[in-house]
Parts: C-alpha cells; structure tokens; sequence
C-alpha cells in the first residue's frame, strides 16, 4: 500500500505569506514603465514559492521515496528512493541553529536527507520504525510549528500595514 506525506500546511502558508508580504507593494511602487514586468515577476514568483512547496514523500512496503516538484528539480534538489532493507541506521547532525536533522544512511554509505516538515510526521516515523527497526526516539520536525505560526501571522502582519499604507 502506498502512503504519501505532503509538507505541512503551516509551513508551505508561511512560505506563501512571507512571500506576499515582501512582494505585494512592488508592482504598486515601481515606476510606470515596469509595472507590466513586475506584476508578471510576481506572478511568477507566486508561482515558483507554491510550486517548491509541493515535495512529498511516498512510503510503500518495499520503499520509501522523496518526489520534488520540477522546479525543485531545476534548482538542484533531486529525488531519492530507498529500499527499506537498504537503511543501515539514522544519523543525526546539529544545525546551526541548535535543531538537528536526519539522514538515512544506507549499505553503500550514501546519506539522505529525512523529510522532516510532513503531514502525520508522526506515522512517518511510526513506518520507518516499523519498516527498518531503527529506533525513532528523539526524531521531531526540524522547528517547532509555533516558528511557522508566527512567520504566518508577521507576515499577515505586515500585509495589513501594507494595505493601509496604500489606501490612506
């Protein structure tokens, strides 16, 4: 049975606002002359943040598989797909920012990255557990979702100011 886990919502909502939030004004303030470039950049630019936001990983009983969008793909990030059979053990790695990140280390030694911004992140890790026997004690999202939440909130924020700023 396949299973697929998208990115979170929260996350994918607080990349689109903060994306707004900094672009809204631009076709409005730019010279007279840009602004047919500028609201097609912004067009574009709509579309590029949701379409790099629609990675998803897909589990199956004898695989696990990270499929990213064509622009993902364009920008540098490649799919994966491992067989269960072939996970050796989870290594963890801090980041700067004092999280830590996952990789999937496999029998030939290659390292890839564990997803850690999904849907039902908790069943994700529920399967690998289930499907390797690799413990799963410790693995969480990558930020707390709080970070997500108020990203998404200053950036309605600052949407707001930047209607009023336009209107008055």
């Amino acid at each position: 049975m396949i299973e697929k886990f998208n990115n979170l919502l929260v996350v994918k909502t607080s990349l689109i606002s903060l994306y707004l939030a900094l672009t809204i004004p631009l076709p409005f303030i730019s010279n007279e002359e840009f602004k047919i470039i500028s609201l097609i950049l912004f067009v574009l630019g709509l579309f590029s943040i949701v379409n790099i936001t629609n990675d998803y990983v897909e589990t199956s009983n004898q695989k696990i598989t990270y499929k990213s969008s064509f622009l993902s793909k364009t920008f540098g990030k490649k799919n994966w797909e491992i067989c269960w059979t072939d996970i050796k053990f989870i290594k963890a790695l801090p980041t700067s920012q004092g999280s830590k990140v996952y990789y999937f280390v496999t029998n030939k030694d290659e390292n890839f990255l564990l997803p850690q911004r999904l849907e039902n992140f908790e069943e994700f890790l529920f399967l690998i557990s289930k499907k390797t026997g690799l413990n799963v004690e410790g693995i969480s999202y990558i930020s707390p979702l709080w970070t997500y939440r108020l990203l998404t909130l200053l950036s309605l924020l600052m949407i707001v100011g930047e209607l009023i700023a336009f209107l008055i």
